[in-house]
């Protein structure tokens, strides 16, 4: 059932939205090696497609992937020492930011290859659906992925195969610094209707407009509708990637970013609440995340004997260089 709850949502923005500011805050101490792609102003698209979805529901999501963990439900703490390669991350530290996954939630990971995620989840659920599990997904990607050949296959094999995948393209205006309008001829959706897949563009900075889009078109698909998309129009309020924090990048101009980020998905579903609600979640988020931060810098580094170790899934242990 959907989660029509507004405090969890506002929860869920908060969380990823502080989660995202002390993640950039140890990458600029430091801490977190090689920066991380902040998923700052985006956060009310991943709260509202994953408030639709069940728990047992799929999910991949992006290089830009943060909030799509966290959304689904993942501890803050164990994501938290993931970005920072500790032992105790979701992933033992092999992951990091951009291939964070926990299985359990069904979270089958984000990923750096651009347009990647939405073959890999029309594949995971088709294989889930012909072994007779009911499940649906939610794959995201940005309006950078919409060229790439790999999704418009994954559009036209769910398509086919009638496989219940909601494509979710958070099109937040740049594929990097390239701005959309440069960059994709016709429309978004067009795409998607091309294969005769519904489709429809939302307000992604509104987070209970999201998750209306998709409930409903979750409901299509577990009734057996077939695959749908959700074109969010958003805005990334931070940088591409942290290392624009010291080269600084100048593609965007002020007065765009001014108006991109009046519309902040964190105060417009906080603005839903009564003000004893929204600060009862504010601290609760703080004292989550500080204690996900102090548990990440107390975690222990993978020990390098171990370097090898999962490398097949047979759990056959590769067998070390020689001179």
């Amino acid at each position: 059932m959907t989660d029509a709850d507004p405090v969890r949502l506002y929860r869920t923005v908060r969380l990823i939205r502080r989660f995202e500011e002390r993640a950039v805050e140890l990458v600029h101490s430091g801490a977190i090696v090689g920066g991380i792609h902040p998923y700052l102003g985006q956060e009310g698209i991943a709260a509202g497609v994953c408030a639709a979805l069940r728990d047992s529901d799929l999910v991949t999501g992006t290089h830009r992937g943060h909030g799509h963990v966290l959304a689904k439900g993942a501890d803050p703490a164990r994501m938290m020492a993931e970005l920072l390669g500790r032992e105790t991350g979701l992933n033992r530290g092999r992951g990091g930011s951009m291939h964070a996954a926990d299985f359990s939630l069904g979270v089958l990971g984000a990923n750096a290859i651009v347009g990647a995620s939405g073959a890999i989840l029309t594949g995971a659920v088709w294989a889930r659906r012909r072994r007779g599990d009911g499940v649906v997904g939610a794959t995201f990607f940005g309006d950078g992925a919409v060229n790439e050949g790999m999704l418009l296959e994954a559009f036209n094999l769910a398509a086919l195969w009638r496989v219940p995948v909601l494509f979710v393209c958070e099109n937040n205006g740049y594929a990097t610094t390239m701005p959309v309008a440069g960059a994709v001829a016709g429309t978004i959706v067009g795409r998607a209707e091309a294969f005769g897949m519904p489709a429809a563009v939302v307000d992604g900075q509104d987070p209970e407009t999201v998750r209306d889009a998709a409930a409903a078109a979750v409901a299509r698909m577990r009734a057996g509708g077939g695959p749908e998309l959700v074109e969010a129009r958003t805005y990334r309020f931070d940088a591409h990637h942290t290392f624009e924090h010291a080269v600084r990048l100048d593609y965007r101009p002020p007065e765009e970013v001014a108006e991109g980020r009046s519309r902040d998905p964190v105060q417009i579903q906080g603005a839903r609440l009564v003000p004893a609600d929204r600060a009862a979640v504010n601290a609760e988020v703080e004292s989550t995340l500080n204690a996900a931060v102090a548990f990440a810098l107390a975690s222990p580094e993978p020990d390098p004997a171990g370097a090898l170790d999962h490398l097949y899934a047979s759990g056959l242990t590769a067998r070390t260089g020689g001179g």
